[in-house]
């Protein structure tokens, strides 16, 4: 399903449940203006799709005792596609590591990081990031406070 074959009912429904994915489906059909069967199905057309890829819960990591969170922009010393698939491998398993790219430019990853507090954050970032067989350089990003948090993508 290409954007093209979307219609508008489909994206106001994208975009409610962007903003609230925990409402019932009589709540999201009433937002958006058609019954409650209907929309069902619509929903479940989007998922089948991939373009709802899943739900979840936005978490407070601060209250939760993760105090940093910090990007990290890594050069490989090798870029062939066997080392760049071995290092999003490896990503997978470092919990530090929130999100992952692999982008273009003066680095090939970049990374985001929620740590407890700042010693946590630099024991990965030695420990295990530039301990890295295939890493060559690791540049750091402290964030200072988060001033922007929407949905992944605008519809």
């Amino acid at each position: 399903m290409l954007r093209a074959e979307l219609d508008a009912i489909d994206l106001k429904i994208l975009r409610e449940l962007q903003r609230d994915g925990r409402m019932t489906n009589v709540e999201l059909s009433d937002r958006v203006g058609i019954s409650a069967p209907p929309c069902l199905r619509r929903v479940r057309k989007l998922e089948e799709a991939g373009i709802i890829e899943g739900y979840h819960a936005m978490l407070n990591a601060r209250k939760l005792g993760f105090d940093l969170v910090a990007f990290c922009m890594v050069g490989l010393k090798h870029q062939s596609e066997s080392e760049l698939k071995a290092f999003a491998a490896a990503s997978e398993g470092w919990p530090i590591v929130r999100q992952a790219w692999m982008v273009s430019g003066e680095s090939d990853f970049l990374l985001h990081c929620v740590a407890a507090n700042l010693t946590q954050f630099q024991d990965f970032v030695i420990e295990v990031l530039t301990a890295h067989d295939n890493v060559d350089t690791v540049r750091t990003m402290l964030t200072i406070r988060q001033v922007k948090r929407l949905g992944l993508v605008e519809v």
